[in-house]
Parts: structure tokens; C-alpha cells; sequence
């Protein structure tokens, strides 16, 4: 029986995350010619490539290949206020909030609960797709789908880090499940 495969890429870096701030519609900070070399032929042709609709997503997809669809539940969450901002220069107390109450946007844009209701409605649409799915995405939506996919409490968000460019394995064959590999 073949399974549905996910592949979860971080977006390259951007400007803003090296500088502390918030994420806006940003494109990447990288030399792009080796890094699409050395990532050119990552995944077979048949997988189908998907990426949120920021500049830095659909960049970092061209990496992978030219024929990336955009798929909006890949977007990232939405910080409303607080885009473009220095983490560093918000009220202390409304970010703490945003960081312990799942429920909380004191910023007018989405809470984490809502980022992640909004992946796990997504991967529930692909327990039905057979193949392999790459989906170019963000920190926050790989925060999401790992909470989904382990099925831990929302209070754990926090306690993922995820490295631009770095990919995250998941399977789904009548149940999720995290996918460990080795490249040696």
C-alpha cells in the first residue's frame, strides 16, 4: 500500500529573521546559484511541489523545481501589528502573553491555536492523496503540523525550533507518523 509522504521545508533565511524582527512579505538573503545546485534533484520529479504564497517561499521553492503551486493553508501565520517589527522593541507583557496563551493575538492577526487549526485541516486533506507532497513553508506551519502529526499539546509550540532549509519527514498511512532519516 503506498502511503502519502510529506515533506516539510523551511524557507531559506530572510533579512528580518537575521535581524530579530517579525516576518513580512520578504524575499530571502542567500547566493541562490549554489544553493540551487546543490539542492537541484532533492526529489523525484513526480513529487508535487506546493509552497506557501510569501516572496520567500515561493523563492525558496524555486530551489526545488519551476512548477510550485501555491497553497494559502501554507501561509504563514498572520502577525498583524507586529510585522516587520523588532521582537526586542514589543511591549514585553503583550508578547508573553502571545507566547503562553495559545488563544492570545494581541497583535490583531492570528493566534497560534488558529495557525494551528488551520494546518491540521490541511493535513487532513492530504490522508486522502496517495504520492509525494514537498511544501516549501514556515517555522510556524512546521511548528503546527509536528503538534498535529505527535499530537501534542499546544503549549509545546514553543519548544520546536526549525532551521531555514531544514526539512521535516512525515508519513501518513492510516495514521501519521514522524519519519527519522539518515543521509550517510
Amino acid at each position: 500500500m503506498q502511503a502519502t509522504r510529506l515533506t516539510l521545508i523551511c524557507h531559506a533565511a530572510t533579512p528580518l529573521q537575521k535581524q530579530g524582527r517579525f516576518p513580512d512579505d520578504e524575499s530571502v538573503a542567500m547566493q541562490w546559484q549554489p544553493a540551487a545546485l546543490s539542492l537541484a534533484g532533492r526529489f523525484k520529479k513526480s513529487s508535487r511541489l506546493v509552497c506557501g504564497p510569501e516572496a520567500r517561499t515561493r523563492q525558496t521553492a524555486g530551489l526545488f523545481g519551476d512548477n510550485a503551486q501555491v497553497e494559502d493553508a501554507l501561509r504563514d501565520g498572520d502577525f498583524g501589528t507586529w510585522k516587520g517589527q523588532a521582537i526586542a522593541q514589543l511591549d514585553s507583557h503583550a508578547l508573553s502573553d502571545w507566547m503562553t496563551n495559545s488563544a492570545s493575538a494581541p497583535h490583531g492577526g492570528e493566534s497560534v491555536e488558529q495557525i494551528c487549526v488551520r494546518v491540521a485541516d490541511w493535513m487532513k486533506s492530504l490522508e486522502t492523496q496517495l504520492g509525494h507532497v514537498v511544501a516549501i513553508t514556515h517555522p510556524f506551519v512546521i511548528r503546527a503540523a509536528m503538534l498535529y502529526v505527535l499530537q501534542f499539546p499546544v503549549s509545546m509550540f514553543y519548544l520546536i525550533d526549525v532551521e531555514p532549509l531544514s526539512a521535516t519527514e512525515l508519513r501518513f498511512n492510516n495514521v501519521w507518523r514522524l519519519r527519522l532519516e539518515t543521509h550517510a
